[in-house]
């Protein structure tokens, strides 16, 4: 049990995180505290923080776990706006979608706090931002991805793990470099695609016809391309280096398939689709996998 969260970012995200450890009865209070005051005020009579504090410092002064839920480009000036609000016994985590780049942010702004965060990430969310739509079971069954360095202190990754189970969450750890490059390869570039596909299609004179017309194929496959703008602009630079070699390695096998369908090579893309059929039906979700391990 926590006495206290600071909750910085009253988004879908941090709101989720503050009802989930309400739910689970894991925090007392919930100090929180967004760059919108509206935002903040908002969460307030939605019930899911308790006080809307007038800064960042201020949230996390006598937290004992403190949660960034800002866009990544955000994290560094965060970090040292909370700095002398954090001791050496709060747990501090963030959920950005990119590890590294956040881990140095944290490194430059908490300096000598830096031991205290634990960088998190859960794979969670919805299309839809915003504080109305976060939800006590937005993590309940996810994953949550952790990423310590060497210097994390060992008790604060303990105790993250805890909060992400007690919550419901399967917590995964692994270091930054392989979260962005896993991610840069299943989420990073999926989403790049979906917003260049949309603008593709958008684009052509006869854009709003082929949309018209669109069903639940063109639903499933663009479905993130609804995401939020800001924070995947963020994600896509923090993480360019990773993303661009997957887009690479995606632009290979899509002239593989073009040069076979040019060439009329009914076998070649026959094997190909089939491989990817193959390969897609045999995936599970990692929850889906959890669930049947605990069944088991």
């Amino acid at each position: 049990m926590f006495e206290q969260l600071g909750l910085i970012g009253c988004g879908l995200m941090g709101g989720s995180f503050a009802l989930a450890l309400k739910r689970a009865k894991l925090v007392k209070r919930v100090v929180g505290y967004s760059k919108s005051p509206s935002t903040t005020e908002r969460a307030r009579q939605l019930g899911v923080i308790d006080v809307a504090a007038p800064s960042a410092l201020l949230a996390v002064s006598g937290a004992d776990i403190v949660l960034l839920a800002v866009p990544v480009a955000a994290s560094e000036a965060t970090f040292k706006a909370i700095r002398h609000g954090i001791s050496s016994e709060t747990l501090v985590m963030d959920v950005g979608s990119t590890k590294g780049d956040v881990i140095e942010a944290a490194r430059n702004g908490l300096q000598r706090q830096f031991a205290s965060f634990v960088p998190a990430h859960p794979i969670a969310g919805k299309e839809l931002s915003g504080i109305e739509h976060a939800e006590a079971s937005l993590f309940t069954g996810r994953q949550v991805v952790l990423t310590p360095v060497k210097t994390t202190l060992r008790s604060n990754v303990q105790r993250a793990t805890q909060v992400w189970s007690g919550i419901g969450a399967n917590v995964v750890t692994m270091t930054h470099e392989e979260h962005d490059g896993a991610f840069a390869a299943v989420s990073h570039l999926p989403h790049l695609l979906a917003f260049a596909y949309i603008n593709g299609l958008a684009a052509q004179p006869q854009g709003e016809r082929f949309l018209s017309l669109a069903g639940p194929g063109f639903r499933d496959f663009s479905r993130i391309a609804a995401s939020d703008p800001v924070m995947w602009r963020d994600v896509l630079l923090a993480n360019r280096e990773h993303v661009l070699e997957q887009s690479r390695a995606f632009r290979k096998a899509l002239d593989d398939f073009e040069a076979m369908m040019s060439a009329s090579d009914l076998q070649g893309l026959e094997l190909s689709i089939a491989a990817a059929s193959k390969t897609r039906a045999a995936w599970k979700p990692a929850a889906d996998t959890a669930s049947q391990q605990q069944d088991n």
